[in-house]
């Protein structure tokens, strides 16, 4: 299985850049169990840390956000009616709410999100009929949002994550459907962690760093890291370090 950005994608945010967490035989437990405890604690210290980072700050004009509506406004999508992953994470507790505990490894993903101020998928590979791809919507392409059985068309040209026709991501790093959620039975996951070269990677690397690490603490998981960027625009998903 690879991961691949599309050179049309590439052409249209040059500067992209994806660090990649893998990790295989993840081990969540039941509710209330060590690995769902320390996950619940990761995630409420990091939401406690970015209550205070942004407290009376505007949100849309933070640095570390505005890369992400810059681009969106590139890209052709209005970042007020679709905000980033992150901006709606960050929004939401800079106005006093809080991110729900969902299962250890969405919560670790979370948490590390937040912490560095990144967004940061979570996807089944079990789940997954072929490669993944963050290209160009195409004729035929469907995503299912949460919640919904009905697959809904996606309109030609938006960036997306895909698996074969099936959308897993709409408007790049908007939102998540159904076809690509982790639950608690999943055991083989993939953690997309999305940014600019010379803008925020370095902080991208850390934030793979920080999960992968957690992810071998408290899931017990054997995890791979990778990136993907303009000069290497695809990486083949197999078990073993790739570091740039």
């Amino acid at each position: 299985m690879f991961f691949r950005v599309s050179s049309e994608v590439f052409h249209l945010v040059p500067e992209a850049f994806f660090g990649v967490v893998v990790a295989r035989g993840a081990v969540q437990g039941e509710p209330g169990s060590g690995p769902a405890r320390a996950a619940e604690e990761r995630l409420l210290a990091a939401m406690a840390e970015a209550r205070r980072k942004f407290a009376g700050q505007d949100v849309k004009a933070h640095p570390d956000l505005r890369p992400y509506r810059e681009a969106f406004q590139r890209l052709g999508i209005n970042p007020n009616r679709f905000p980033s992953s992150i901006e709606a994470m960050v929004s939401r507790i800079a106005k006093g709410g809080s991110l729900p505990s969902i299962n250890p490894v969405v919560d670790l993903a979370n948490s590390v999100g937040l912490r560095f101020t990144v967004p940061l998928g979570v996807h089944d590979l079990d789940r997954c009929s072929g490669d993944l791809e963050v290209r160009l919507a195409r004729p035929g392409d469907v995503f299912t949002p949460f919640g919904a059985t009905a697959p809904e068309p996606v309109e030609p040209g938006e960036v997306v994550y895909a698996d074969g026709a099936e959308v897993r991501t709409r408007r790049w790093i908007w939102r998540q459907g159904e076809y690509s959620k982790a639950t608690r039975e999943s055991t083989n996951l993939f953690f997309p962690i999305d940014g600019f070269s010379g803008v925020n990677a370095d902080r991208v690397l850390e934030a793979r760093s920080e999960l992968a690490a957690l992810l071998q603490e408290i899931t017990g998981a054997r995890v791979s890291e990778f990136f993907v960027d303009r000069a290497h625009p695809a990486a083949d998903l197999t078990e073993r370090s790739g570091r740039p």
